[in-house]
């Protein structure tokens, strides 16, 4: 039988995500950081979080809160609510620790964390990507994925918009 009831104790708020790092830290382990809105999860993000998860020990990810989407997508967005995107995510065997944050960018957990990889995928920049210079400022590096040409949940949404 498997263990699901572990699944929900993998999604942290700041305060236990901070006791978590110092837990890791104290272990030597390295982490690696991603985020995003990851509203219909798709082949796309199982690359990136897969890649993600290769460089390093522990994978946390970061999803923007409900309100924080509705900002940065529209008011049509998400389309699943934060904690169902957090279950999903923490469920996803490469993902360690999942984080909502309500800020539209990152920065505050990258710098709570201070993680040993901070990774996004091709569609960024080094220039681009929020938290780079301070990951980089503490001796950590920052990786760019290629993304799987093809995967985009706009498009999705498009699609089914149009089957109607």
């Amino acid at each position: 039988m498997k263990k699901t009831d572990t699944i929900k104790t993998r999604i942290l708020d700041r305060q236990q995500l901070i006791q978590e790092v110092v837990r890791l830290r104290l272990k030597s382990k390295t982490i690696a950081f991603t985020n995003g809105v990851f509203d219909i999860l798709h082949e796309g993000h199982i690359a990136v979080l897969s890649k993600a998860a290769s460089f390093a020990d522990i994978l946390i990810v970061g999803i923007n809160s409900d309100a924080s989407v509705k900002k940065i997508k529209g008011e049509d967005r998400p389309v699943n609510n934060e904690n169902s995107r957090a279950l999903i995510l923490a469920s996803l065997i490469m993902v360690d620790n999942v984080v909502i944050f309500e800020e539209e960018t990152p920065l505050e957990i990258i710098k709570l964390i201070q993680p040993d990889v901070l990774l996004k995928g091709g569609d960024y920049t080094l220039d681009t990507i929020v938290g780079a210079k301070e990951v980089i400022a503490h001796g950590g590096r920052v990786e760019i994925v290629p993304l799987l040409e093809g995967f985009s949940t706009t498009n999705i949404i498009k699609k089914f918009g149009n089957s109607k």
